[in-house]
């Protein structure tokens, strides 16, 4: 049960563009708990979790300059489902009591909560409603390459871990169409009228 009365979560696929809207929300004063940062900052700050994920990997999660391995982490979870889901056993419980943590303490209105595997993860459960972002896959993965410089096949093998555009809508209460050409700020004004007038 959320701990908000209008707590969004926004979630998409990898390249959908979900950030660039949480920004967005930002601008309107929405605060926005980014799953993945806090997931890192755990990683970083929690001793014990680092030595599971060290385990699990075979190699040292933290770097000698005290930064996250994330090409460990990210190779690892590429290399298929039950990869990506030991991983995720591991970090999700602590990042969900981080977000439960920040709602609770949450005074405006509205919040949200930015999160790619939100109902893989079963996030959705602490948010009252749920948005979907979603895109073209070419768009998706141009973003991604552009922005991270993986390869193709490395960024299909992310994908496919995850949720398709239509899976995620068909569970959503809403969705934001980011593909380039449709605005978005009359969709998050549609949504968030929505949300706030029921």
């Amino acid at each position: 049960m959320s701990q908000k009365k209008n707590s969004i979560g926004i979630t998409g696929g990898i390249g959908s563009g979900k950030t660039y809207i949480c920004r967005l929300l930002e601008q309107r004063g929405i605060p926005v708990f980014y799953t993945d940062y806090e997931a890192k900052q755990e990683m970083l700050e929690n001793r014990q979790l680092q030595k599971k994920l060290s385990d699990l990997t075979g190699s040292p999660i933290i770097l000698s300059d005290g930064t996250l391995n994330k090409a460990l982490l990210s190779a690892y979870i590429a290399q298929g489902e039950q990869y990506a889901r030991h991983v995720d056993a591991l970090v999700h419980p602590a990042t969900r009591r981080r977000m439960r943590q920040w709602l609770k303490a949450q005074t405006c209105p509205v919040v949200a909560v930015e999160c790619a595997l939100l109902f893989e993860s079963g996030y959705n459960e602490d948010v009252d409603y749920a948005i979907a972002v979603t895109a073209p896959e070419e768009v998706k993965i141009a973003r991604v390459i552009n922005r991270d410089g993986h390869s193709r096949e490395h960024v299909l093998r992310i994908m496919a871990l995850q949720l398709t555009d239509a899976e995620r809508a068909a569970k959503a209460d809403g969705v934001i169409v980011n593909d380039g050409t449709q605005p978005l700020e009359p969709q998050i004004d549609h949504l968030l009228h929505s949300i706030t007038s029921k």
